[in-house]
């Protein structure tokens, strides 16, 4: 007897197209430096079993003409808080949400997910203008 698969397509894309608020940005007066922004108390949802996920996300980047508006990142990563998305999609996604929205010259998304079952995660997706992604 064949055995169902528990996690379906519709888990695996669950959240990645989801609309979420918009980032701003203001015009960076600076070249050559960069930002950390680390998001502490970050949650989101698992899609199949709908329990909570926590974690810690950490964003580092090197900005080009633009820099991230904090209090709109703030709004864009509390969204998240209601969203079925695995984990590795979390990171996966809001790294192309920061890259759409400021065009950095690099960027990092680290996230290090509080453990279930015994089992520690911790996800990292990177971006620069030089390879593509």
């Amino acid at each position: 007897m064949k055995k169902k698969p528990q996690y379906t397509e519709e888990h695996a894309r669950a959240g990645i197209s989801a609309s979420l608020p918009e980032i701003e940005t203001w015009s960076n007066q600076y070249a050559g430096y960069e930002i950390e922004i680390v998001i502490p108390e970050f949650t989101s949802v698992c899609p199949k079993t709908g329990l909570p996920d926590f974690g810690k996300l950490t964003l580092r980047y090197v900005p080009d003409k633009l820099c991230l508006e904090l209090k709109s990142l703030k709004m864009y990563a509390l969204a998240y808080r209601n969203l079925g998305i695995f984990q590795e999609n979390t990171v996966n996604r809001f790294l192309r949400d920061v890259v759409a929205a400021a065009k950095p010259v690099s960027a990092v998304v680290i996230g290090e997910f509080t453990p279930r079952g015994g089992i520690y995660s911790k996800t990292t997706a990177t971006w620069s203008k030089k390879r593509g992604r």
